[in-house]
């Protein structure tokens, strides 16, 4: 039986109707219909569907949201691609019942999504467990001066005092927000006051906050395309209608954002360093974006997630510190230059939509602790923020050449490593025609990890590709030994 044959079963025939209007994602109902029809034998093993081009054009949707659903079920082990042959059911695969549960695998779109925010692999309860080699989002843990770290808090436990273990600041602790303001006017350009800045528990909560201040469902939202995982699953989550605008050497090519919505009430950018691309964001398309928001009434979100570290210069001044209308959003996280696991990030607002943002943090208010914002004051205060963002600055720099010089001894002849003048990861061009995803998922199953570029797109085609940190990797050799791992999966 064919797929479109299954489909023409009456029993059926509302399998691969979705509802535009649901709380789920357009990719998780079609998802959730197809792996029933083959836990409910409706398609059986070796049974053909079509690719996500035909299926696509056939349900009317857009082709990184069928991606997204495959992507899902393959990584689960429902289904499998057989290159040009197409893609069908798992052969072999056998359930017990109409109710069988999914494979253990995690999914290949959840655990990307989980690793970008920062997460662990979301079977895995044990945050103790091995971290796999190439994690995106991890600074270098081994390099953080932890005896500095647990003297501080020590020093904090000492002193407290009854009123420390009141609640906290429902807009973060004073100490902390004035010396993000002055860190922020030395490195990154950004003239702040206090009263600007809120302490957010990370991406996740610093977009949250935005959106639940500025914006309403049904709004339309620039974001590149290719770009970040997260930011999309919670524009759509939030009932925001995402408009992937495409990139090119210089950033977001604002003209194509203007041409497909105008109207639009936001724009998520990451000037810094395009992620997942890595270059900046050019001064003439920042004075685009910055006039069609004044324009147009709109917001920009500055997600600057490792505006420190540019390697080929002095990191790039922020997009904030052009903005005199007061249209820029700036999002900041300590994740990246510190370590995850301290859940701390923080927003800068325009000065004039102060009220509006403390507004709603008296409604919608995380709760950060006291004890972890005090610490990082004083880390910030006493100076080892900037003494270590340096020294990373020039680990990242010799990791960085010695991962991609590991890499492209052993894989060469496979792929080439894309230039990139900073950030934190590495982008390896596929030179043949092979799936990213497929490869991607292997390295999981192996213990290693890596983003499929073609996963970060949904309208633009991009050639596949891998993404991988090299923040741990910390000499040549290992990276050989790596890519001889990776070799055996090609």
């Amino acid at each position: 039986m064919t797929f479109f044959q299954a489909m023409e079963n009456p029993c059926s025939a509302a399998l691969l109707s979705v509802d535009p209007a649901g709380s789920e994602p357009l990719y998780r109902q079609l998802y959730g219909r197809i792996r029933g029809a083959i836990t409910e034998g409706v398609l059986k093993p070796g049974d053909r569907i079509p690719s996500a081009r035909a299926l696509a054009k056939e349900l009317g949707l857009a082709r990184g949201t069928i991606e997204m659903a495959y992507g899902l079920l393959s990584a689960e082990g429902y289904i499998q691609s057989r290159g040009q042959a197409g893609t069908i059911v798992t052969p072999g695969i056998h359930m017990s019942s109409a109710t069988a549960r999914p494979t253990q695998r995690a999914p290949t779109q959840f655990v990307e999504v989980a690793t970008a925010f920062g997460g662990s692999h979301p079977d895995d309860p044990d945050p103790s467990r091995e971290i796999p080699p190439f994690q995106m989002g991890l600074p270098a843990l081994d390099a953080f001066p932890r005896k500095i770290w647990a003297r501080l808090g020590a020093r904090q436990l000492r002193g407290t005092q009854p009123p420390d273990m009141n609640y906290p600041s429902l807009f973060g602790l004073p100490a902390l927000r004035q010396a993000i303001a002055a860190y922020l006017l030395v490195a990154r350009g950004i003239s702040c006051s206090t009263e600007q800045v809120f302490i957010t528990s990370g991406y996740r909560d610093t977009m949250q906050f935005i959106m639940q201040t500025l914006l309403t469902p049904g709004d339309r939202v620039w974001m590149e395309d290719p770009g970040y995982l997260p930011t999309r699953e919670l524009l759509e989550r939030a009932g925001l209608h995402p408009v992937h605008v495409p990139v090119d050497a210089e950033g977001m090519v604002v003209r194509q954002g203007i041409a497909l919505a105008s109207a639009a009430r936001a724009a998520v950018v990451t000037p810094a360093h395009q992620s997942p691309l890595s270059m900046s964001l050019s001064l003439p398309r920042r004075l685009d974006i910055l006039d069609w928001a004044a324009q147009a009434g709109a917001w920009i979100v500055e997600d600057d997630y490792d505006g420190e570290y540019r390697y080929a210069s002095r990191p790039l001044p922020a997009l904030t510190s052009l903005d005199r209308r007061g249209r820029v959003l700036y999002a900041g996280t300590f994740s990246k230059v510190m370590f995850p696991g301290i859940r701390l990030a923080y927003l800068v607002v325009p000065e004039n939509e102060v009220l509006r943002f403390r507004e709603t943090r008296q409604v919608f208010a995380p709760g950060i602790p006291s004890l972890t914002q005090k610490m990082v004051a004083a880390f910030m205060a006493e100076g080892h923020f900037g003494r270590h963002i340096q020294r990373m600055r020039k680990l990242y720099a010799e990791r960085r050449d010695a991962t991609a010089t590991g890499l492209m001894r052993v894989l060469g002849g496979h792929m080439q490593v894309a230039p990139q003048p900073g950030g934190m990861h590495l982008l390896l061009r596929m030179r043949e025609s092979r799936s990213d995803e497929v490869l991607a998922a292997r390295m999981r199953e192996h213990g290693m990890y890596a983003h499929a570029l073609s996963n970060w797109a949904v309208s633009t085609s991009v050639e596949p590709g891998l993404l991988l940190s090299f923040t741990n990797i910390a000499t040549q050799e290992r990276a050989e030994e790596l890519g001889r791992r990776i070799l055996d999966l090609i």
